[in-house]
Formats: C-alpha cells, sequence, structure tokens
C-alpha cells in the first residue's frame, strides 16, 4: 500500500539526510548543500521527529547511520538520482555527449583538438567536465569518462587504454641554458621544482623529507610554471608530448619509477547505446590512443 504523498517527510528534510549519510559528517553536507551546519541539523532531526525513527547514531567525533537510516539512505539515494536524471533529461538534447577528464587532459589534449572534432562530429554538442574526481556516470550524468586508474573494471563499465602513464622529468629549454649534456640528479635538485598533487619528487629522489618548491594543487599548473622556465616537473610523457615536439619544453631524463595507473576511456555499458557516444568514443579512441 503506497503512502499518501501529504504524509511524506519535508523535501527539505530529505536532501538534508540524504548528504549528511553520503558524506556521514553534518559539516561536509552544510557545504554541499550550502547552508549551514545547524540548519542540516535541524532538518536531520526534523525527519527524524515525522518518522519517529533514530537515523543517526551521534559520536563524539562525527555521525554514524543507523541500520534503518542506511537502508532509508540507500533508497533515498536512489530516489534522487531518478529526480535527477528526470530533470537533466528535460533539457537533454540526443546528441549531446558529456566527457569527464582531468584538467591536465582537457588542457593539453582535449582542448588543442576540439575543432577537429567539431569538424569530424559536426551534430555532436560536446559538454567537458574537468575534475580529478571519478564521476559516477548516473549521478553526474557524465556519458564518457578519461581516467588515471587500473584494471579491473566494473562489469557494468567498458573500458580501453588510451596511453601509459610514463614519466618524465620536462623543463624550458631556457632553464636548462645551453649545456645540451643531461643533468645529474644531484643537478637535479639544485634546479627549482614543481611540485603537484601527485607528488613524485620524493620518490625521484628517495626521499622522505620535504623537498623545496612551488607547490600546485594540479599538474596543468606545475606544467604552466615549467613552461614558464620557473622549475623542473614531473609529468606523463603523451601530457607533454605536443610541448616536447615544438620544444616549448624539453625532456630532461625518465623519471625511473612507475606511477602505478595509466590512462583509459571508461563508460557505461548500456544495451541501447547513443549514435553521438558511439561517434565519440571511436574518434577518441581514433586520436588519444598511443600504440
Amino acid at each position: 500500500m503506497s503512502t499518501p504523498r501529504r504524509s511524506l517527510p519535508p523535501l527539505n528534510a530529505l536532501r538534508a539526510f540524504e548528504v549528511a549519510g553520503r558524506q556521514l559528517n553534518f559539516r561536509a553536507a552544510s557545504e554541499e548543500l550550502g547552508v549551514s551546519q545547524g540548519a542540516v541539523a535541524q532538518q536531520v532531526r526534523l525527519l527524524e521527529d515525522h518518522l519517529g525513527i533514530s537515523l543517526f547514531k551521534r559520536m563524539p567525533r562525527g555521525v554514524a547511520l543507523t541500520p534503518q537510516g542506511a537502508n532509508y539512505l540507500s533508497e533515498m539515494t536512489r530516489a534522487f538520482d531518478t529526480l535527477c536524471k528526470a530533470t537533466a533529461q528535460l533539457h537533454d538534447r540526443a546528441d549531446a555527449v558529456t566527457i569527464s577528464v582531468t584538467p591536465t587532459f582537457a588542457t593539453k589534449i582535449l582542448i588543442p583538438q576540439l575543432s577537429e572534432l567539431k569538424s569530424a562530429l559536426p551534430w555532436v554538442e560536446l559538454r567537458t567536465i574537468a575534475t580529478e574526481s571519478v564521476s559516477d556516470f548516473d549521478r553526474d550524468q557524465v556519458d564518457i569518462a578519461v581516467r588515471q586508474t587500473r584494471p579491473p573494471f566494473a562489469a557494468s563499465q567498458e573500458a580501453q587504454l588510451l596511453f601509459r602513464h610514463d614519466l618524465v622529468l620536462v623543463a624550458s629549454p631556457h632553464l636548462l641554458g645551453d649545456d645540451k649534456r643531461p643533468p645529474t640528479r644531484e643537478q637535479i635538485s639544485r634546479l627549482p621544482l614543481l611540485h603537484d598533487a601527485q607528488n613524485h619528487w620524493p620518490k625521484f629522489f628517495d626521499s622522505v623529507g620535504t623537498l623545496p618548491g612551488a607547490v600546485f594543487n594540479q599538474t596543468t599548473l606545475a606544467l604552466d610554471a615549467a613552461l614558464a622556465g620557473q622549475g623542473v616537473a614531473i609529468a606523463c610523457r603523451a601530457l607533454v608530448q605536443a610541448d616536447l615536439d615544438a620544444a616549448r619544453l624539453v625532456e630532461i631524463c625518465p623519471a625511473g619509477f612507475s606511477a602505478g595507473s595509466d590512462f583509459y576511456l571508461v563508460r557505461k555499458r548500456s544495451p541501447h547505446p547513443r549514435n553521438s557516444v558511439d561517434a565519440v568514443w571511436s574518434w577518441a579512441l581514433d586520436h588519444w590512443a598511443v600504440g
């Protein structure tokens, strides 16, 4: 027997619970919802009063879901996913394709080839999401993703290797001067080091301490600094190949170790794939896959 809609809990309370349940942190939930932490707690309390059930266990540090809360969260997440999908479909065009890529991939590979892609697939409206986080294909309405990852992949996903994560040290030729000899490890240590979120320099120098140099939260920013002659960066060869070919950067030496993951093209398997998604998928494999 279905519950009358007028007896359902308030939508704001359900939203607060769903986000707080996913985050298991009222402060993080408040940031996602754009409200105060107190407002989230108040809405959750309102929902618990409405249901007559405790959904969270309050602990000295954070919260945990009760068994009833965990079951309810699963259903609420599914319900909000359905709402998001239905709303997105109101605005979606059949020929729109959303691709999620890392910021560095977007800057170094995707954006320089956008005009070529548009010429090849003029009927496709490409929508790009540049993020380091792993996309949820349903929640984020993503059709295709480029990710630095490794097998195995979920049975629900199709994945194709684009290129290996072959790490190299690069710098502007102006930084290195006229000396064409490869610098030694000791000479490299005296150059300005450009750090990113991957934090490869300690492994290169076999060091456990903090190394000097500018720190960036994205590889693309470290590479911009390298292009400006401000230091040496460690990056995937495929992502800097165009700069190496154009002599904007020079390869100092291989990093000498594996990143432990490679770049893959990934999408959700579908019994009825859209022609536009198939077209972008095939174009990407033709133009981005190495070897």
